[in-house]
């Protein structure tokens, strides 16, 4: 039998089965397309938003208070609402400003789309200027609605131009708390895909009447095409104090820099570390994490975590100010991290009060005491009680500090944690250190290394010189010499 044969013969054989089975093309046609029992619609199934592990874990380390775990819970199955920020250097941001108040903001005033009143956008409490606002608009509603269309197409138009760009309102927390002023030597070690190194850029241009201020970013990502989508949003500010480099950022080597004919090591003013993270925080916007939260995540991401802060810490100039913080809820990434990293300095860093940096901002003090718990859910309360067979998985680092007068002496209370039900948000958290003195293991001046891979936008530095292991130089010269 040939081919054409054996496939004809297949499709009426399919046919006749589908005849014999009652009334399944009514159904398909009644459904609209749906599968019946699978749960599916356009072609994706339907994620349950629920994780009983999850909700075990947060009710038993008690993140959130008493009497609102249900709007802790409901929350985080809303849907995230959209955020916009209003970018580029000062006077140009209030242009735009003025256009989307007086105009387009206006326009949205009683407004009804399919038979529903439009939530006109608004400012977001704790950020300055209101350059940043959010709204209950969804995209869907932007793009087919005939009488939002010019609204949507001011905002698509403007976002291409770099104008406007959509950040998430949580992750414009780090860079404020950074405090940046032009004249400061910034480092961005996982800066990747570049919304918080933009504001760090905006930061350094404050006064407009200097086009070349002293300080620079230095933007790095361990991943290089990622790389690439920070050359793409640093371009669109079109600053010369911006470079992007490609390493990783435990290990990220100790830049020279030339002072005067004479090589000094290049310590930072300010530092940003947003570390990779499980992201139990983005549930509202990432759905996925519903069917694949586990505590393992966290315990597998916290060594990573604490020797990324390490080297921070260590590049960090005595004075100078680092911002550690994650999109995730769990101490083991949060309080754990920074109570490690703070035991290790001796005193070398403290953490900052920055209760009052941000009026407006809801936040929860950091915890003093957690417990950990292994993804099949056996909990641990101290190291000591760790089995020999679990300690590849879990470590010394992951649980607070045993001595109570050493671990109040942290004020680990001064961390931030941002919970989603308090102000229509995703979960953040976020922890501020200032750096005393010199890190214990670090008081002679340590060699530089290979930089490995970077990727320049044109730079406004004086010449910076990096040493290899084979006794090479790379010197990155200042372009407008």
């Amino acid at each position: 039998m040939g081919r054409r044969s054996r496939v004809r013969r297949l499709q009426q054989q399919q046919q006749q089965q589908q005849q014999q089975r009652p009334g399944s093309a009514e159904d398909g046609a009644e459904d609209g397309g749906k599968r019946s029992g699978a749960g599916w619609e356009g072609g994706y199934p339907e994620i349950v938003k629920e994780n009983k592990l999850f909700e075990h874990y947060y009710q038993e380390l008690k993140i959130v208070p008493e009497g609102e775990w249900d709007q802790f819970m409901d929350a985080l199955r809303e849907p995230l609402p959209a955020t916009l920020r209003i970018t580029g250097y000062k006077s140009h941001a209030k242009e735009i400003l003025h256009c989307l108040k007086n105009k387009y903001f206006k326009e949205l005033e009683d407004l009804e789309v399919d038979g529903q009143k439009v939530e006109v956008p608004q400012p977001l409490s704790w950020y300055p200027e209101e350059l940043a606002w959010h709204t209950n608009l969804s995209r869907k509603i932007l793009r087919k609605s005939p009488q939002l269309e010019k609204f949507h197409q001011f905002l698509v138009s403007e976002t291409e131009s770099g104008n406007i760009s959509r950040q998430e309102a949580v992750s414009m927390i780090p860079p404020l708390l950074l405090n940046a002023h032009p004249h400061h030597k910034i480092l961005d070690m996982c800066a990747a895909p570049g919304s918080k190194t933009t504001q760090l850029i905006e930061m350094l241009h404050a006064d407009m009447s200097v086009p070349f201020p002293e300080g620079f970013v230095i933007a790095n990502d361990v991943d290089n095409k990622r790389c690439y989508l920070l050359v793409h949003q640093a371009k669109r500010l079109g600053s010369p104090c911006i470079m992007v480099v490609n390493h990783d950022a435990s290990c990220i080597p100790r830049l020279q820099v030339d002072v005067n004919g004479k090589k000094e090591a290049l310590f930072y003013d300010r530092i940003l570390c947003d570390v990779p993270c499980s992201g139990d925080g983005t549930m509202r916007k990432n759905i996925d994490v519903w069917k694949k939260w586990s505590t393992l995540n966290s315990l597998q991401l916290h060594g990573l975590q604490l020797r990324i802060a390490t080297r921070g810490a260590e590049q960090l100039v005595e004075g100078g100010r680092m911002v550690y913080s994650t999109c995730s809820l769990n101490p083991i990434e949060d309080e754990a991290v920074i109570a490690s990293l703070l035991e290790k300095s001796e005193g070398a860093l403290e953490l900052a009060d920055v209760s009052s940096e941000l009026p407006g901002l809801k936040w929860m003090p950091g915890l003093t005491q957690w417990k950990v718990m292994t993804k099949d859910g056996q909990w641990f309360a101290a190291w000591d009680d760790v089995l020999h067979s679990r300690h590849t998985q879990i470590r010394p680092t992951m649980f607070p500090p045993k001595d109570p007068e050493k671990s109040q002496a942290m004020h680990l209370e001064r961390c931030l944690r941002i919970l989603p039900h308090h102000q229509n948000t995703g979960g953040f958290f976020v922890a501020v250190l200032v750096k005393k003195s010199s890190m214990p293991w670090n008081k002679r001046p340590p060699k530089c290394i290979n930089v490995g891979n970077f990727v320049s936008v044109s730079v406004s530095l004086p010449s910076v010189t990096v040493e290899h292991g084979l006794g090479s130089q790379c010197v990155l010269e200042n372009e407008d010499k």
